[in-house]
């Protein structure tokens, strides 16, 4: 405590020149705002001090009392020797509700100083704590789950489906027969008065597209369906949209790489006449690839005598297309929103299924059913540059069907989701070229 009372006491002095000083000083003198400050900061250090000097003194006049009762008492501090001293207390709990004393103010306290605060802390520490969890409590403390917030199955979707033209299929009839002009009229200058012009037989070459079903069907527990989830939540619905979301999907595969056969649509790569460009490159870059992309879309124009108006490929190109630098680091392909001048394309990274950017002025449309196997390693995709008003998708809806009956005895429910459609992917051929090579194995970045 002495030395606290010569800090305090040291502290004053200053303050008091410092103050006696102020007094002489006009307000705008230099060093007068420095000063201030200073006495202001002495002022809480002696405030401070004093507090600590009083703490001291409590302390100490507890101890002179301690001292004082221990005398009376006739407690002398040597050693107890060989007898052991027990002492059984029997009072309530210092820390208890409606005490007197609150453990954390204490705890706090002590921290601050407080001698008395200290003791009761010395005093009760050891004690035996029996703490209960919350598997004392299985049948309260319960898992919540959040139903409406389930996550459903990640599928590659429709982009390309989506993209495509749409008609109404026919009420009747498992074909659809479109007529190609294979051989049309032709016209030429008449060398002489009267004698004979150009004539060539128009004919037509049938184009047969089957209609084609696709389907899929879970078999639920009646407990399930009446049973599951809670309230607000259809484990139905949830069941129903995972069939139409595979549903779709498949269309869009088939689209892409359907055979023709066992009820498949002639997917684009099976189509006869179809522009194919080759890309061969051990180690690809993008300014390698883009003239191979130029040379898909021209070959549209050169054969169908009308421009693609989409490029589709496979969300790891459209990665090696935006991750794609030119000779000084800087990248080719830029969001829309840099504002860039003369860069390869523009767009997103980070989308997917939609437009996600324009090259060669093109929409670019990413899908993951893209195929992926091609080549000799059976690795890698295609891109393609398509006119798509020349597709059609013929279709007259998805149905989502429930049969009770069907298995009744087991209070079984048969949950069924089908749609017919036929894929006219070979109305003009010339309409479509891909490209396609070791250049477009998987890209490394």
């Amino acid at each position: 405590m002495k030395k606290l009372i010569e800090a305090r006491d040291s502290k004053e002095a200053e303050l008091i020149n410092l103050v006696e000083v102020l007094d002489t000083l006009d307000v705008s003198a230099e060093g007068f705002n420095d000063k201030f400050d200073r006495s202001k900061a002495l002022h809480i250090e002696v405030k401070d001090l004093n507090e600590k000097i009083e703490e001291a003194r409590e302390a100490t006049e507890t101890l002179k009392a301690v001292k004082e009762s221990r005398n009376d008492l006739g407690v002398e501090d040597e050693d107890l020797g060989d007898k052991e001293a027990i002492v059984e207390v029997n009072e309530p709990a210092l820390y208890r509700k409606e005490g007197a004393h609150s453990f954390i103010k204490d705890a706090y306290s002590s921290r601050k100083g407080d001698y008395n605060a200290q003791e009761r802390l010395n005093s009760h520490q050891e004690y035996e704590a029996r703490d209960v969890g919350t598997g004392a409590f299985t049948g309260l403390v319960v898992p919540q789950y959040l139903l409406d917030m389930y996550a459903p199955i990640a599928r590659a979707g429709s982009a390309f489906y989506n993209a495509a033209s749409k008609e109404q299929l026919p009420e009747y009839g498992n074909q659809i027969e479109i007529s190609r002009i294979t051989t049309g009229s032709t016209t030429a200058p008449q060398a002489t008065e009267n004698t004979a012009v150009s004539e060539t037989n128009i004919d037509d070459t049938l184009l047969t597209v089957p209609v084609n079903t696709i389907a899929g069907q879970q078999d639920v527990s009646r407990q399930a369906l009446e049973r599951g989830g809670g309230s607000g939540f259809s484990l139905e619905n949830v069941i129903f949209q995972d069939l139409l979301s595979a549903y779709y999907t498949t269309m869009d595969s088939q689209m892409w790489t359907g055979t023709g056969a066992n009820g498949q649509h002639t997917g684009m790569i099976q189509v006869t006449g179809i522009g194919a460009i080759t890309y061969t490159d051990a180690s690809p870059t993008v300014a390698e690839a883009f003239p191979k992309l130029a040379n898909a879309v021209q070959t549209v124009n050169s054969n169908r005598f009308a421009p693609a108006t989409a490029i589709f490929m496979h969300p790891r190109r459209w990665g090696f297309f935006t991750a794609g630098v030119d000779t000084t680091n800087r990248p080719l392909v830029l969001p829309i929103g840099n504002n860039p001048d003369n860069a390869v394309g523009v767009g997103e990274a980070a989308k997917y299924g939609n437009v996600v950017g324009t090259l060669l002025g093109l929409p670019v449309i990413t899908d993951a059913n893209v195929q992926t196997n091609g080549g000799a390693g059976n690795n890698e995709d295609l891109l393609w540059a398509i006119k798509l008003d020349d597709l059609k998708v013929f279709e007259d809806g998805v149905m989502q069907l429930k049969f009770e009956e069907t298995n009744a005895g087991n209070l079984t429910t048969k949950m069924v989701v089908y749609g017919y459609s036929a894929f006219a992917s070979g109305r003009y051929p010339a309409g479509a070229a891909y490209v396609s090579g070791t250049g477009f194995v998987p890209p490394t970045f």
